[in-house]
């Protein structure tokens, strides 16, 4: 919910040590005008996301080395991809998405990410676009190169029945 909470495009650490000591992560406000161009595509009829359910969370209390190690890769993701971010280094910031959703298909199994949310990731590669999951059943968030490359995107989700929109990140303003 810290999106939520302060808007705009966020860094957010969330080591252990942290969340131990004070009870919540590290933030890190970066500038909107940092982001490339991003796209959502997502399931114009979802269905119950709740249908197979995860059992990642319970891996990680048991400390399943894979799941742990995983979700130290995902921390690292995050700091590769602020750094990324803040050297308008797009190309490692798509890698990095891409990895991602690799990493995160591994652990979760595609039968718990579910058909729809998968081919949305593939439509995406095949068209030379990165992509990972948007943080929500149903829907995907990615990088294009600019507006020709999200026409192509656009068309090619519609005609597999998936809904597209261009992304306009929002700058909060200064007075909070």
């Amino acid at each position: 919910r810290v999106i939520q909470t302060y808007e705009g495009c966020m860094y957010m650490d969330f080591r252990t040590d942290l969340l131990e000591e004070r009870g919540y992560g590290e933030y890190e406000r970066l500038p909107t005008s940092l982001l490339p161009p991003l796209w959502l595509a997502f399931v114009m009829e979802p269905t119950d996301s709740g249908k197979i359910h995860s059992d990642v969370k319970a891996r990680w209390l048991r400390g399943e080395p894979d799941v742990v190690d995983a979700m130290k890769k995902f921390a690292q993701f995050t700091d590769e991809a602020r750094d990324a971010l803040l050297a308008k280094n797009y190309a490692a910031l798509a890698d990095l998405m891409r990895e991602n959703f690799k990493l995160r298909r591994t652990i979760y199994g595609d039968a718990c990410l579910g058909a729809d949310n998968i081919r949305m990731v593939e439509i995406a590669a095949s068209l030379g676009a990165a992509a990972k999951f948007s943080g929500s059943g149903g829907a995907i968030v990615g990088m294009s190169d600019g507006e020709e490359h999200e026409r192509r995107l656009e068309a090619r989700f519609a005609a597999e029945g998936f809904g597209f929109i261009r992304l306009t990140p929002h700058e909060p303003s200064s007075e909070r």
